[in-house]
């Protein structure tokens, strides 16, 4: 988000996703967008003294000023800065299953999804060489990424999808004391900034898929895919307070998309349908404003002394 600090003479350049920092009425009309939803700046201005044009999911556009808005710095962009490093392995206190044989979408030609947390020794700490924060493992057929478990505990106070996938994952392939301790803390990662977070990766597939489909009259059915799902599992865990990985009620529908079969205006019209409820769901959510730091702090710690 937004720094307190940034240049008075910064500028949100266009392409940038921003957040709402309050409810704000759509001019003319007797809609309004809520505190937490993500859109887009399609024009800025040459200073800050003048509003930027900012276009939502559903394509309303509308000008707010500087003050309205925080700037999103990427936390959904996890996956692309892991790095390859140490094997981790021996300290993995959770080990997972996601992807499509997770979420109920598997088909013949599926590969193996895993995520896992470790936890490093103390020595790691202390010593000149720090732990790594994210490590990818790749074998045939097979993917993994590994988080270290602050890393891991500081995304998903973020409600970090990808994070929150892992932690209610219905696949466990390892789990030790530690594992359980963080499995059984993980209500205190869920609040209503999940809104936020839910819609600035759904607003990213949607812009990959609107791009792919300006440019070659295509849009890429794996990103539609996703944009689905992360609708269908955003408006669950708003309601229900918990995460939905198995979306295998919404085989059919996701499976078509993903293999091409429903056109472009189609899917949109049906994210926009999404979008709609989600909004509503979180208008309605009965999910704390925060996540528990506090709760979330204290696992940490006791995490780490069971490593000294």
């Amino acid at each position: 988000m937004r720094e307190d600090n940034l240049p008075p003479n910064f500028l949100i350049p266009v392409g940038s996703q921003v957040v709402l920092r309050y409810d704000r009425r759509v001019p003319g009309t007797d809609l309004s967008k809520p505190v937490g939803t993500v859109g887009e700046v399609v024009e800025a201005p040459a200073s800050n003294d003048r509003p930027y044009l900012v276009r939502f999911l559903d394509g309303v556009s509308f000008r707010l000023k500087f003050g309205e808005l925080l700037v999103r710095r990427g936390d959904h962009t996890v996956e692309a800065t892991a790095t390859a490093g140490p094997d981790v392995s021996a300290f993995v206190v959770l080990r997972v299953l996601l992807g499509s044989k997770a979420f109920g979408l598997a088909t013949e030609s599926s590969d193996e999804d895993r995520r896992g947390v470790f936890l490093p020794p103390a020595d790691w700490h202390w010593s000149l060489t720090k732990p790594p924060e994210q490590v990818e493992v790749f074998a045939p057929g097979v993917e993994e990424v590994d988080w270290e478990i602050e890393k891991f505990v500081r995304l998903a106070l973020q409600a970090n999808p990808n994070i929150l996938e892992t932690l209610w994952s219905p696949v466990v392939l390892h789990i030790d004391e530690t594992g359980d301790a963080l499995r059984a803390v993980r209500t205190a990662f869920l609040s209503r900034h999940l809104y936020r977070t839910y819609s600035g990766y759904v607003l990213s597939q949607f812009r990959l898929m609107k791009k792919g489909f300006a440019t070659n009259r295509h849009y890429k059915p794996k990103h539609a895919m996703h944009l689905i799902r992360l609708l269908h599992s955003g408006i669950h865990a708003l309601r229900d307070g918990d995460i939905r990985v198995d979306v295998g009620e919404h085989r059919e529908e996701l499976l078509a998309i993903r293999k091409g079969e429903v056109p472009f205006e189609a899917v949109e019209s049906r994210a926009l349908e999404l979008d709609r409820v989600f909004q509503e769901a979180f208008a309605n959510t009965t999910l704390p404003e925060k996540p528990d730091a506090e709760r979330a702090n204290r696992f940490l710690i006791a995490a780490r002394r069971r490593r000294v």
